[in-house]
């Protein structure tokens, strides 16, 4: 079984930013793409972002410019650098990633428990 543990959610103004990290704990042979999703007060989940394992990066729309996702194979995390950011993007911040246990393992997807981010206006 692997583990993903989020930090580094926080309060900030608006205009503010924070960096969120994801780190993979587990007998992990290697993971394959981890993505960022969030999910405000009384909306779904979405989707952020996500990272391959060769560092190619998408971004939803609305944050395009302002978050740059990247990730440390060696250490198992991945990084989200949150700038300008503004009272919309305030939501539970969760990590999600596709980990091979071994060698023969296909991957399966595993959750973090989340983050909060509070933008304040």
């Amino acid at each position: 079984q692997a583990r993903l543990v989020e930090s580094g959610g926080g309060l900030v103004q608006a205009g503010g930013s924070l960096r969120l990290s994801c780190a993979a704990s587990g007998s992990i042979f290697r993971i394959n793409a981890m993505g960022w999703y969030r999910q405000a007060p009384g909306k779904q989940r979405e989707w952020v972002a996500t990272i391959t394992s060769g560092g190619i990066t998408n971004y939803v729309d609305s944050v395009k410019g302002r978050y740059t996702n990247s990730r440390d194979n060696a250490k198992n995390t991945m990084y989200l650098q949150m700038d300008s950011l503004n009272p919309e993007d305030t939501a539970v911040y969760y990590c999600n990633a596709d980990v091979r246990m071994a060698r023969w393992d296909s991957g399966r997807y595993y959750w973090g428990q989340g983050t909060q981010v509070t933008v304040s206006s």
